[in-house]
C-alpha cells in the first residue's frame, strides 16, 4: 500500500501544474483561463492551422468553412464561414476558449460572443516574425507548451535563414496582386509586404494607408515594377495573371518577370507562410538573374 500511494504521487508530481493562465491578446485584451483550454473553436482557416502546429489540434471543437489544412481539419464540425460565423453553431459546441482573427472576423461577431459569457482571444500576426510567438502564446493557453516551442524555434531558425539568404540581395521592385476586380494589392504594414521585404523586394504600394488597397491599372503602370506577382483562389495560377501582357513596355512583362505563389502559402499567417516566402524568394532571384540579358 505505501509503495502504491508513492507511485500515485510520483505521478501526480510529473503532471504540469498550471494555475489561472493570462494572456494578451492581438486586441490588447487580457485573456483569462481557469485552466488549458480543452474545447477550442477556430473562427479562421489560418487559426486553425496555428492551433494544429501548436500541437492543440486534439482540443479544436470547431472550425469554420475553408478550415482545411491540416487534412484532419477538414472532418471538424464548421460554424460558418470566418466573414459570416454561425454564432449559435459556436455557441452549441460549448467552447472553453474560442480563437478568432482581428481583422478577418466581423467586430460585431466577436462582441456578441463575449456577450454571450464566451472567452475569445484574436490573432493577428503584424510581422512573420510574430507567427512563432502567436505558436507560444496558444502553446500557453491550451497546455502545449512543448510542442508549441519546439515548432516556434523551428520556425525561427527557418526564417532566419531565409533572411541571411536572401534580404540583402539587390533590391527588385514588386507589385503583388491579390485580385483583378477589383484590382487590389497590399501595403507595406500587411504581412505578404514583410515577405516581400524578406526576400529583397520592395512593395511599390507600400505607402498606401489600408491593408489591401483597390488601385487602377495606370497605378500599376505609373509604378512600373520590375516583378508582378499574383495569388488569386486556389492552386493554380490566376489566368488573369497574363492580361498585363497587354502593356508590352512594363518592365515586368519586358522581362517576364509575371510569378504566381499559392495563397494558402503566402496569405495566411501561419508556419506555411515561409513555404510561401521560399517561392517568393526563388522568383525574385530568378528576375534578378534576368538583368542585364
Amino acid at each position: 500500500m505505501k509503495k502504491l500511494c508513492l507511485s500515485v504521487l510520483c505521478a501526480l508530481a510529473c503532471l504540469p501544474a498550471h494555475g489561472e493562465i493570462v494572456v494578451i491578446d492581438a486586441s490588447g485584451a487580457s485573456i483569462k483561463l481557469a485552466a488549458p483550454a480543452r474545447r477550442i473553436v477556430s473562427l479562421a482557416p489560418n487559426i486553425t492551422e496555428l492551433l494544429f502546429a501548436a500541437g492543440a489540434g486534439d482540443r479544436v471543437v470547431g472550425n469554420v468553412d475553408f478550415g482545411n489544412y491540416p487534412p484532419a481539419a477538414k472532418a471538424l464540425p464548421k460554424v460558418g464561414a470566418y466573414s459570416s460565423l454561425d454564432l449559435e453553431a459556436i455557441v452549441g459546441l460549448k467552447p472553453d476558449l474560442v480563437m478568432g482573427w482581428e481583422t478577418g472576423n466581423a467586430p460585431a461577431s466577436i462582441s456578441r460572443l463575449r456577450a454571450m459569457g464566451l472567452t475569445v482571444h484574436l490573432s493577428e500576426p503584424k510581422r512573420i516574425e510574430d507567427i512563432a510567438g502567436e505558436l507560444e502564446q496558444i502553446g500557453t493557453l491550451a497546455g502545449t507548451e512543448a510542442t508549441a516551442s519546439a515548432a516556434a524555434n523551428a520556425f525561427r531558425q527557418r526564417y532566419a535563414a531565409l533572411a541571411t539568404r536572401y534580404s540583402q540581395r539587390p533590391p527588385v521592385t514588386v507589385f503583388y496582386q491579390i485580385w483583378k476586380q477589383p484590382l487590389m494589392t497590399v501595403n507595406g504594414k500587411q504581412i505578404i509586404s514583410d515577405a516581400i521585404r524578406l526576400c529583397g523586394g520592395r512593395n511599390v504600394f507600400s505607402q498606401l494607408p489600408t491593408l489591401a488597397p483597390t488601385i487602377t491599372v495606370e497605378a500599376v503602370i505609373a509604378a512600373n515594377p520590375e516583378v508582378i506577382v499574383a495569388s488569386g483562389m486556389g492552386d493554380s495560377r490566376p489566368e488573369w495573371l497574363d492580361d498585363w501582357k497587354r502593356w508590352s513596355k512594363l518592365a515586368a512583362v519586358a522581362a517576364n518577370n509575371l510569378y504566381f505563389v499559392p495563397p494558402e502559402l503566402i496569405q495566411r499567417h501561419t508556419p506555411r507562410i515561409l513555404d510561401g516566402v521560399e517561392r517568393l524568394c526563388e522568383h525574385l532571384e530568378a528576375a534578378r538573374g534576368k538583368r542585364g540579358r
